[in-house]
């Protein structure tokens, strides 16, 4: 497995708000539908409109691989959230770390564990470090309130 981290990001909120927003997943589609107008470019906004969430799985386009189902494997209050790859080509594991930092503020940090064959890495390694930069730049500007 080839592990990706962001850096760790500062929220201001707590870890428990942080983690009761984030660990239900069907809360994602209102944050995506929250998404300012011009933030995203038409594409990358047809691609979200697809994004299926559940309490436990989110389902999104991954291009010629079809469609991709992460589900929770894992749930430790307040400070990790868990998905799995569901009947992904490749073994997939994506992580939320929370990390308590006073009672209003918290740090976290997205780390990516993927089963990719040696020799792919230097190709698609960039690729995968920038969806789990991206993904903690998300969880960083979101509202917990």
């Amino acid at each position: 497995m080839s592990e990706f981290k962001s850096s760790k990001r500062s929220v201001a909120a707590s870890a428990e708000a942080v983690y009761a927003k984030l660990s239900d997943l069907s809360s994602l589609g209102s944050v995506l539908s929250n998404i300012p107008e011009g933030a995203l470019d038409a594409d990358n906004r047809q691609l979200l409109e697809q994004v299926k969430a559940t309490p436990d799985s989110v389902t999104f386009p991954a291009g010629p691989v079809g469609e991709v189902t992460l589900q929770v494997a894992r749930r430790v209050p307040p400070t990790l959230i868990s998905l799995e790859g569901v009947g992904t080509p490749v073994a997939l594991n994506l992580r939320l770390e929370i990390t308590p930092s006073g009672s209003d503020a918290c740090e976290v940090m997205v780390a990516l564990d993927i089963a990719i064959p040696a020799m792919l890495k230097p190709m698609v390694g960039g690729t995968l470090q920038k969806m789990a930069d991206q993904f903690a730049d998300v969880v960083e500007r979101l509202n917990y309130e």
